[in-house]
């Protein structure tokens, strides 16, 4: 308002007088006389300087009639009680027990391989073969003499049960029988250990040795067999969660690189505090029934840790400190129309999530606060409140 009050009494101002003037000091200029001219630029600045002064007394009037340019401008919002989940955010990687190199029990050469890469296998499948070095032979050499040594025990047993015969021919026999069957056994172990089996049905991953090496028994890395069924996250915990992270609560799991999430479950939380860092691991079970979550991808994990039905939540942006560390926002009072009088009131804050914080004592159910403005008000300042929601 006051800069149209500015505007029209200099328009007026040089309506009337601006001809002449212009007129008059067009012919100073003309006259090209120095004196004239200057005394000519004095009065100018003389007509200036009182037009500066009669404005300023006008604004100065201006702002004593015009009281709403000194009222706040505001919007406000009302607390709403709601249901406010708040969720412990950490990351890990995905892991799986199945998931294993496999190594021989049998030194040789490694005369075949059944399998190829991506391959599914069942548990107890061949895989390869190792050469057994005359294990075999020894094995048919040993079968000849167990045989032997048995018929010479069974006729031994049935001459003593008749009374015939020493008691020690007879216990000789049997022992001579007992040993050559343990040594049987002994080399069918040691052949069966030149046989690599599958320890669990998953699919060959990688086959590490070709056809034709020669391997150590423990040394060298044949192939590796994942199962992609029972997958799981494992990750650290801070220990001030002990009590609201426990087995069966909610996890929503994300897997940025595949751009998608999905609901899990706690399945194990551990019993042990980390001394080192004050942690204690969790495993969540990850469902995977189309494969597409791999070992040792990386998760994020949001822990449902806390909820609370009648939580009262403002936005953290609106919320001040004082010199006592006291936080506080300000509210509405006396309201009358579109106008209303700011009260500042203290809370206590719980927790946060995003851009929001969970407000536990302080405001009032369906009590108006100020959002936008809230830096810039008082306490008991009038202000007239733009928008309300």
């Amino acid at each position: 308002m006051k800069y149209i009050y500015s505007l029209l009494i200099v328009t007026l101002l040089f309506a009337s007088c601006g001809e002449g003037k212009k007129q008059s000091i067009e012919a100073v200029v003309a006259s090209d006389n120095l004196e004239n001219i200057r005394l000519k630029r004095a009065e100018v600045v003389a007509e200036q300087q009182k037009i500066a002064e009669q404005l300023k007394q006008l604004d100065n009037r201006i702002a004593v009639l015009d009281t709403t340019k000194k009222v706040p401008l505001i919007t406000t919002f009302k607390a709403k009680q709601e249901v406010f989940t708040h969720y412990l955010e950490l990351q890990g990687n995905v892991s799986t027990k199945n998931l294993l190199v496999i190594y021989p029990e049998f030194s040789g050469v490694l005369t075949k391989v059944y399998v190829k890469e991506g391959q599914r296998v069942n548990k107890g499948q061949i895989l390869a073969k190792i050469d057994d070095g005359g294990l075999s032979q020894q094995l048919a050499q040993a079968q000849i003499q167990t045989n032997l040594s048995k018929t010479t025990y069974e006729r031994q047993e049935r001459l003593w049960n008749q009374k015939i015969g020493s008691e020690l021919q007879y216990l000789q026999a049997k022992s001579n029988y007992e040993a050559q069957a343990q040594a049987v056994s002994q080399i069918k172990q040691q052949i069966a250990k030149t046989v690599v089996r599958a320890p669990f049905s998953g699919t060959i991953d990688d086959v590490i040795t070709e056809q034709g090496s020669v391997v150590g028994a423990g040394q060298s890395q044949l192939m590796r067999i994942v199962n992609l069924d029972n997958m799981y996250i494992e990750t650290d915990v801070p220990e001030s969660y002990v009590t609201n992270v426990t087995v069966n609560k909610s996890v929503k799991v994300e897997f940025p690189i595949l751009g998608k999430t999905i609901d899990a479950k706690i399945r194990q939380a551990g019993n042990f505090i980390n001394p080192a860092n004050r942690t204690f691991k969790i495993e969540v079970a990850v469902p995977n029934k189309d494969k597409s979550i791999k070992p040792n991808l990386t998760a994020k994990l949001k822990i449902n840790d806390y909820t609370n039905n009648n939580a009262l939540l403002i936005p953290l942006s609106i919320i001040s400190e004082n010199a006592e560390g006291q936080q506080y926002v300000y509210t509405i009072i006396n309201k009358s129309g579109n106008k209303g009088t700011v009260k500042r009131e203290i809370i206590e804050t719980g927790r946060t999530q995003g851009d929001y914080i969970e407000v536990l004592s302080g405001i009032e159910n369906d009590e108006e606060i100020i959002d936008e403005g809230a830096r810039s008000v008082k306490d008991g300042q009038e202000v007239k409140i733009l928008t309300s929601n």
